[in-house]
């Protein structure tokens, strides 16, 4: 199965991606954004960093590289794209999904592990998991508040494209778990095919043991399954 992963100007965790699809079983391969045709990988991955030096606002310089056509194409096929922290951002610029990022409510760059509870274990990233369960990975974001209007919302809950959601350890959502002051504790989200997913947390950086968790790998793990 190969697998996409996206490299803009400024991206910094493409090789720790790598190694995650390949502890999964999977066949990575570094794209630069200049590359239009997509069609030979079975899916693909954005991952996070600072494309352009998040100038203009995060993502937005990236949202309109070439490669983004291969990108559009691929979710319009039903193929599984994920876009991480950076990834997320070029997503929703992109109008993979809804809502937008920005600034942390405290206008502060956050890194430090945090709880999710997945709230959509139908995607091809969240197969693996159980609807309702807790997992935990690192942040590392600018501008990562999550924001849509009300009337955006509520039609993101009834097409299931909230996918995680801040919590504590508990699987409880408060506010004191919420990072960024992303709306309704946001984590995560998808298209309404549910093959995008975009999230501002790290699963490359929870794939192994020596890292603190195991948790993200199964959202690769989850991927490969799904393409096969």
């Amino acid at each position: 199965m190969n697998i996409a992963v996206i490299k803009f100007l400024g991206t910094n965790c493409e090789e720790d991606v790598c190694r995650s699809i390949r502890l999964a079983g999977g066949n990575p391969q570094i794209v630069w954004f200049t590359e239009r045709d997509l069609s030979k990988f079975d899916g693909a991955v954005i991952p996070g960093g600072f494309s352009y030096g998040d100038y203009l606002r995060a993502g937005a310089i990236g949202a309109r590289t070439p490669v983004i056509e291969g990108l559009r194409n691929m979710v319009e096929m039903g193929k599984p794209v994920l876009g991480i922290c950076n990834g997320a951002q070029i997503g929703l610029e992109a109008g993979f999904s809804k809502g937008a990022l920005t600034n942390n409510i405290n206008w502060r760059f956050i890194c430090k592990w945090v709880y999710l509870r997945v709230e959509n274990n139908k995607t091809p990233f969240t197969r693996g998991y159980k609807k309702g369960e807790v997992i935990r990975m690192p942040i590392a974001h600018g501008e990562g508040r999550f924001y849509i209007d009300e009337d955006g919302l509520q039609e993101m809950y009834k097409k299931k494209m909230i996918v995680f959601k801040y919590c504590n350890e508990d699987g409880e959502i408060t506010e004191d778990a919420n990072p960024n002051g992303s709306i309704d504790n946001i984590a995560g989200v998808c298209n309404e095919k549910g093959n995008c997913v975009l999230l501002m947390p790290h699963p490359e950086r929870a794939s192994e043991k020596i890292l603190g968790s195991t948790d993200g790998l199964l959202m690769f793990k989850s991927m490969l399954q799904s393409i096969q």
